[in-house]
């Protein structure tokens, strides 16, 4: 079983994302699971949803306490949510920064981090392509491009389904464009 976490901030589409990340992985004959968590449920607030993905029916119910990778929708959650907990030492992590991982103060975190790691410019591809500032599925492109859990083809289909007409279009343009981002820039320990 593969298990995801996202993390973001409520307006920012976590909930969604997840959603379209089960049906990307259903698609291509997977079982898959996404459910949100909740604090207090307003703009702005923490918001974690997860997903997880398997080839047999998936029959746990809980929260990811042990993610495979992470997705950090929101920069600004690394230092005020323990957004890396649980995460394997092999795992991934994509974060949503145009800043590169070495300057986001990540130092105790990447000195027992052996996975893959990779940064992207969600919020920006989703401004340049959507015209609003909605990553989601800008990180489930770069998602794709990071894991090879899903394809890109699937998380296009998925994005459709789930938005359609230009709206479609567009967050499917972001997902393409993050996904050349990731795979042009994944590694092991950033820069």
């Amino acid at each position: 079983m593969f298990q995801i976490r996202i993390h973001g901030r409520g307006g920012q589409g976590v909930v969604t994302a997840a959603e379209i990340l089960s049906v990307a992985a259903f698609a291509e004959g997977r079982h898959a699971q996404a459910f949100p968590s909740f604090g207090s449920e307003r703009t702005g607030a923490p918001v974690v949803s997860y997903c997880r993905l398997d080839d047999r029916e998936i029959r746990t119910r809980e929260p990811v306490m042990v993610p495979d990778a992470i997705l950090i929708q929101d920069v600004t959650l690394i230092h005020q949510v323990d957004v890396f907990s649980g995460l394997s030492a092999t795992g991934f992590v994509l974060i949503n920064t145009s800043r590169p991982a070495a300057d986001l103060g990540l130092e105790d975190f990447l000195a027992h981090f052996a996975g893959a790691l990779a940064t992207c410019p969600a919020t920006e591809l989703a401004l340049e392509h959507l015209g609003r500032p909605l990553p989601n599925a800008a990180l489930l492109g770069g998602f794709a491009a990071l894991t090879g859990e899903v394809s890109l083809s699937a998380i296009d289909a998925a994005i459709r389904e789930r938005f359609s007409g230009a709206v479609g279009e567009k967050n499917s343009a972001a997902a393409h464009a993050a996904f050349d981002v990731v795979r042009g820039g994944v590694s092991a320990r950033p820069d």
